[in-house]
């Protein structure tokens, strides 16, 4: 029986360059998807993975083993997809449009985009979902605004991203915290040290921005034009709205949270019905191939016209192939190798944060979605944490800091092509404005370093020092 070995720094190397080199050259030169070079980049893992003494069989198997980690991810994906499509049908979203273009003043904008994705997020436990409904309204009104919409989306993505990591019904929050053995309300605690300042700061940042863009005169022409199009196309009013304060109320009583999205999504066929002149089997198949509509503004057009199971798709098979990828780079060591290499240097808390904060970038960066990231990081970096005596907490919270709230700066990430797609604005026109993400990176290392929120088995109080 051939012996199976671990694979050598410089395989890792070669064959993550080829991988990279697939991404960058279907996606930038060859206009081909993203998708493609990632199901090809399987093969390149299993010829590595025979050459070490691995079996087929068994490589395939780890790509199913991948994959059946992140199925809830697809689930809850699926049924935001149906949510959009249907909430767009029902005026849910173009009623949210025309009340943010009446009543949000310019100057306050963007905090206001910022609070109302980050309530949104709580109370749903999906910064999928939040973009997808909230975040298309707030770029909608930016738009009308005049606003940068690099800036709105990075405004959305902040408040999305904040609300996911304090919500105990966020799929990612208990997947982070499961995985680090640590009890999801201990992870919500110890991610609230961080979270909280990391939001305000983000959210002085966006103030000052708000009043910098929002000082200037803006288009109320295009803005009355906007709110005429929505007027003439859609009922708006007050009731459109219950069928996503039913859905905030129901997950706000702890509900499973995909059949809350599948109600919802069902509530939105109904108002489509009752109230928008659609016949419900018109309106219901807006769950599966999206809405469409042609008010003749193309801006409205292109942020309404979405949604949908079709919808989802390619984001889906990012997913499965970056879970299939992930799975493979698990079952060679790959990352585990890089760890070791750098082992001996990981003696202090700062210096074994930021090794975990690279470590679930990279997982994000290699395995293409958010899930490898939060499945193989602590199982990588437990042993460190264990050996230096640092609470699982810390943990839970560098892998979430690191997995999650970099998982839409990667274009070719879940995370990057669903926010690009949902919102319409490019992965690296948007990462600049991600200030939530970038301030929390940066407080989780001034955390390592100073001692601070950083809690050990032997003493389960914060070290002051």
């Amino acid at each position: 029986m051939k012996e199976v070995r671990l694979p050598s720094i410089t395989q890792i190397i070669i064959v993550l360059g080829i991988f990279l080199a697939l991404v960058l050259s279907f996606t930038v030169y060859l206009d081909l998807p993203i998708q493609l070079a990632l199901f090809i980049s399987w093969f390149v893992v299993i010829i590595l993975g025979i050459r070490l003494g691995h079996k087929y069989q068994d490589l395939q198997k780890s790509i199913m083993d991948g994959i059946s980690n992140g199925l809830e991810a697809i689930l809850i994906l699926v049924a935001v997809g149906t949510l959009i499509g249907t909430w767009i049908a029902g005026g849910v979203v173009p009623t949210l449009i025309y009340y943010g273009l009446e009543f949000i003043h310019p100057s306050i904008f963007l905090l206001a985009t910022l609070i109302i994705c980050a309530v949104m997020s709580i109370a749903t436990g999906t910064s999928w979902g939040t973009a997808g409904t909230a975040g298309i309204a707030m770029m909608a009104i930016g738009e009308g605004l005049g606003m940068p919409l690099p800036l709105v989306a990075g405004a959305v993505l902040s408040g999305a991203y904040f609300g996911d990591k304090l919500s105990p019904l966020s799929d990612s929050t208990v997947l982070a915290s499961s995985l680090s053995k640590v009890d999801v309300l201990e992870h919500v605690r110890a991610m609230l040290f961080l979270s909280v300042p990391a939001f305000i700061i983000t959210a002085i940042l966006f103030t000052g921005a708000g009043f910098i863009y929002g000082g200037e005169d803006i288009d109320q022409a295009r803005v009355d034009s906007l709110k005429t199009a929505l007027m003439d196309n859609f009922d708006i009013g007050i009731l459109m709205l219950i069928p996503a304060v039913v859905v905030l109320v129901l997950l706000a009583m702890k509900k499973p949270s995909l059949p809350v999205i599948v109600t919802g999504a069902l509530l939105g066929a109904i108002w489509a019905s009752l109230f928008q002149g659609m016949n419900f089997a018109e309106a219901l198949g807006t769950a599966y191939s999206g809405f469409s509509i042609d008010t003749g503004v193309n801006f409205i057009d292109g942020i309404l016209n979405r949604g949908g199971v079709l919808g989802m798709l390619d984001t889906l098979m990012v997913i499965i192939f970056g879970l299939g990828f992930g799975g493979l780079l698990e079952k060679l060591g790959v990352l585990q190798v890089i760890v070791s290499t750098f082992e001996k240097k990981l003696v202090s808390a700062g210096n074994t944060t930021v090794a975990t904060l690279i470590v679930a970038f990279l997982g994000n960066v290699l395995g293409c979605a958010m899930y490898v990231a939060l499945i193989l990081t602590p199982k990588m970096m437990e042993k460190t944490y264990d050996r230096q005596q640092l609470d699982r907490r810390v943990l839970s919270r560098n892998t979430e800091v690191g997995g999650t709230l970099t998982s839409g700066m990667v274009p070719w990430s879940d995370n990057g092509i669903y926010m690009a797609g949902i919102l319409g604005v490019s992965t690296f026109s948007y990462l600049p404005f991600m200030w939530l993400s970038f301030v929390a990176i940066g407080l989780a290392i001034i955390y390592g370093y100073t001692g601070k929120f950083i809690w050990y088995n032997k003493e389960k109080t914060a070290v002051e020092s």
